[in-house]
C-alpha cells in the first residue's frame, strides 16, 4: 500500500492518525496497530496474577492480596513486558518469514517485505525490544527470570513450525501462553498445579483461535508450501475447534477445583464456553473477514475469563 499502512490492521488505528511518519514502520513492524496479539499474550500473565491473589505465603503480603485481588503494578509491568515481546517476536518472525510474507496477498504490505524496513534496521529494532523486554524481567524474583528466559528457545523455534508440520499453533500455544506459568511464579515464587493447568488449557485456546485466523491465508499458503491447522483440519474445523475449546473450558474447571473456587468462577467459566460456542458456529472458514473478525472476539473471551478468576479469587478469599 502507498501509504505504508498494513492490510490487515485495524481501520484508522493510532499509528495511521497519531505516531510520527519516521515511527510508524517499527510500530507497524511491531503490530502497535494490531493490538489484539497484545491482549491475547497479556491475558495469560493477568489471569495467572488474578489467579495468584491471596496465595503468597508471604506473612507480609499486600492488603490488595490478603483482599484476593491482583497486584495493579505487578500488571502494569507485564502489560509493558506483553507489548514489547510481542512486538519482538514480530519483528523476529517477519525477518524469518520475509519470503513467504512478500507471497501472501495479506502479508506483502509488512513493513520488511514492502521495504519500509531494512533487515538490518529490522535487526536493531529486535535488539531494542529484547532489551526492553530484558529490564521488566529483571523486575522479577529469580525464579521467574529463569522462567521467563526458558521460554525464549520455543519463540526462536517457532517461525519454522510451518515449514515442517501442520501443527504450528500448538508451538504458538506453548508460547504465547507462558505467562500462565509466570505471572504466578512473580507472585508466589514457585509454581503449583493451579497455574499448570490453566497453561495446558491456554494451549488449546490458542491452537482453536490460531487456526481460525489461518484460515484467512489457507489458499496462498497452500501455493507457497506453508503449512498450518486451517489446512490441516480444512472443513472439519468447527469439530476440532469444539474440542480444542472444550479442553480449554475443562482446564478452566480443574484449576477452579484446585484452588475451590465458588460458584462465581464457574458462571464465568459457563460464559466463556458460550462465547466460544458463539464462535463456532458463526464461524464460515471460507469467509476471510469473518474470520478476521471471530479471531478478534478472543480478546473478549480473555476479558471474561479474567472477571471469572476476579470473581474466584474474591469469593474464596
Amino acid at each position: 500500500m502507498s501509504d505504508g499502512t498494513v492490510a490487515d490492521a485495524v481501520p484508522a488505528n493510532w499509528v495511521d492518525l497519531y505516531a510520527p511518519a519516521w515511527a510508524r514502520p517499527y510500530l507497524r513492524l511491531a503490530r502497535a496497530d494490531r493490538p489484539i496479539g497484545t491482549w491475547l499474550l497479556l491475558w495469560p500473565c493477568w489471569w495467572s496474577i488474578a489467579l495468584a491473589a491471596g496465595q503468597e505465603m508471604n506473612p507480609d503480603a499486600s492488603l490488595l492480596s490478603r483482599m484476593g485481588l491482583p497486584n495493579p503494578l505487578l500488571m502494569a509491568l507485564f502489560a509493558v513486558g506483553a507489548f514489547v515481546m510481542r512486538g519482538a517476536g514480530c519483528t523476529y518472525n517477519d525477518i524469518v518469514d520475509r519470503d513467504f510474507d512478500a507471497s501472501v496477498a495479506r502479508t506483502r504490505s509488512r513493513p520488511i517485505p514492502s521495504g519500509a524496513v531494512s533487515i538490518k534496521q529490522a535487526l536493531a529494532f529486535l535488539i531494542l525490544l529484547c532489551l526492553t523486554g530484558l529490564f521488566v524481567l529483571l523486575c522479577l524474583n529469580p525464579f521467574s527470570v529463569w522462567l521467563g528466559a526458558a521460554s525464549l528457545l520455543i519463540v526462536a523455534a517457532y517461525p519454522f513450525m510451518k515449514r515442517i508440520t501442520y501443527w504450528p499453533q500448538a508451538v504458538l500455544g506453548l508460547a504465547f501462553n507462558w505467562g500462565a506459568l509466570l505471572g504466578w511464579t512473580a507472585v508466589t515464587d514457585s509454581l503449583s498445579l493451579a497455574p499448570a493447568l490453566l497453561y495446558a488449557g491456554s494451549i488449546f485456546w490458542t491452537i482453536g483461535y490460531d487456526t481460525i485466523y489461518a484460515h484467512q491465508d489457507k489458499e496462498d499458503d497452500t501455493l507457497i508450501g506453508v503449512k498450518s491447522t486451517a489446512l490441516r483440519f480444512g472443513p472439519t474445523t468447527g469439530r476440532w475447534l469444539l474440542l480444542f475449546y472444550g479442553l480449554m473450558v475443562l482446564a478452566l474447571i480443574a484449576t477452579g477445583l484446585s484452588l475451590s473456587f465458588s460458584f462465581w468462577y464457574y458462571l464465568g467459566v459457563a460464559a466463556v464456553a458460550a462465547q466460544f460456542g458463539w464462535q463456532i458456529v458463526r464461524l464460515d472458514i471460507d469467509n476471510p473477514d469473518l474470520c478476521l473478525r471471530i479471531f478478534r472476539t478472543n480478546r473478549d473471551a480473555g476479558l471474561i475469563i479474567f472477571i471469572a478468576i476476579l470473581m474466584g479469587t474474591l469469593t474464596a478469599a
